[in-house]
This record gives structure tokens, sequence and C-alpha cells, in this order.
């Protein structure tokens, strides 16, 4: 028996990068997980190597930008499942630009993708969670709590995340529903291509972390993931995780 055994999770962008390594570290815990994904080919693919894991796991194609489905997401993981116990807001993308630069397409373009999909499918998650007394991980970014350069967008969500987090954090926990974030740096798509954008300021961001490395998305930011989805974590709630190698130490 793992530590998630027959766990219904739901994780979105859980089709690469962070999401999959979640995604196969909980199934590997026992975890049924729903990986909720725009790309579909990408989202078969994971699909397929989740169930060989968790067999009864399954891949969902949506475009979080489109409000109006997201409650259809959460109702048919109840039709299937009969219930849901932990929704991980993974799924969140973004242009960079510098302050000045930044249009309102790139601001949409980041609340669309992150904020409004993390809001929005945890108040269609509420009523269920309420029922398994179930967990919520969202996703912060040292770009919002550092202030990274050419970040606007992509920190001003990442920030208007964490303060519903904390708000759900006190209003959901006399239903015994934990609320935490995880703010993750890892080995990831996405911070791959950062560093051919910018590769000087990739260094310079390697080169603050104490422990000296990008984390593993699997081993690294899936395994802080699988306990805050489990038991042993059920003392914690409304907090920020740092899983970024000590990178930001916040006091």
């Amino acid at each position: 028996m793992g530590r998630l055994q027959d766990k219904i999770t739901v994780i979105t962008g859980g089709a690469g990068g962070i999401g999959s390594g979640m995604a196969r570290a909980m199934a590997k815990e026992g975890a049924i997980v729903v990986i909720v994904d725009l790309n579909e080919e990408t989202g078969k693919q994971t699909e397929k190597e989740l169930q060989e894991i968790s067999p009864k796991s399954m891949f969902l194609q949506a475009n979080l930008m489109e409000r109006e489905t997201l409650g259809d997401i959460i109702q048919t993981v109840i039709d299937t499942y009969g219930k849901l116990d932990v929704l991980v807001n993974n799924a969140h993308a973004s242009k960079q630009a510098t302050f000045e630069e930044t249009t309102q397409a790139d601001l949409d373009l980041s609340f669309g993708t992150g904020f409004y999909p993390t809001f929005y499918l945890m108040q269609a998650a509420l009523p269920h969670l309420k029922e398994s007394k179930g967990k919520v991980i969202n996703f912060a970014s040292g770009a919002g709590l550092a202030g990274h350069e050419t970040q606007a967008a992509y920190a001003a969500a990442k920030e208007a995340i964490r303060a519903i987090s904390r708000v759900a954090a006190n209003e959901w926990g006399r239903f015994g529903i934990n609320v935490n974030l995880i703010s993750p740096i890892a080995d990831s798509p996405g911070v791959r291509a950062w560093a051919e954008a910018q590769p000087e300021y990739y260094q310079e961001v390697l080169n603050k972390i104490p422990l000296g490395r990008f984390g593993d998305i699997e081993q690294d930011i899936g395994r802080v993931a699988v306990f805050l989805a489990s038991d042993d974590s059920k003392y914690i709630t409304g907090q920020t995780i740092m899983v970024d190698g000590g990178s930001i130490m916040l006091r």
C-alpha cells in the first residue's frame, strides 16, 4: 500500500514537465492520477506511461482558458471515480517581457492559464474536497517572490495564486481541507527554454542555489507533492514550500 493508495488526484498541466514528474511520483504511491492538458499527443503518451503504474489513471484534454468548461473537468472525475481527493493546479503559460513591454495579451495569457483555472477549479472541487477532507496543491514561483526580470505577467499571476491559497486555507480549514503551495526550481522544459533565452541570467540563478543544481521533476518536486497530498501533511496549511535548493529562504 502506497502513501496515496487509491487517492483520486487531478493534475493540470500533467502531460509534461513538473506535472508529469508529480504524476509519476504520485502514481508510484498508489494514486489514481487524472492528468489534464491541452496537448493531446503528449497527454496520451503520458497516460500510457502512468497506466503501466496505476492502471485506472487517465488523460483529459482541456483548454484551461475556456472558463465555462472548467467545472466539466471536475464533474468528469466525479462521474468516473465517484470522488476527488487531491487537486494540483500546476498548469501555467506566460510570455517573458520587460515590465514596460508587457501587454494586456501577456497578462491575459498568464492569468488565463494560471490564476483563473486555479481559482475556478478550486471552487468546482470544493464540495467534493469537503467530502474527502482533501488536499489542494497550488504553485508559486520565485519569479513572484524575488521579482525576477522580464516576468511581470507571470509573477503577478503567481502571487495572486498565493493570495487566494491563503484565503482558502483559512476558510477551508474547518472542513479538514489542506491548501498549500510549492515554489519549485526544476530542470523542466520551461526552464531549459529560459536558459536558452537568457543563458547569463540562468547561470546567475544556478550559481545562487546553495544545493548547486536544479531539482528533478519527479524525485525532488514530485516527492514533495506526494508529501503534501498524503496524511503526513495534515497539520500543514496555507504554506508556501520552497522546493528550490535553498535559493529563496523565507523568513
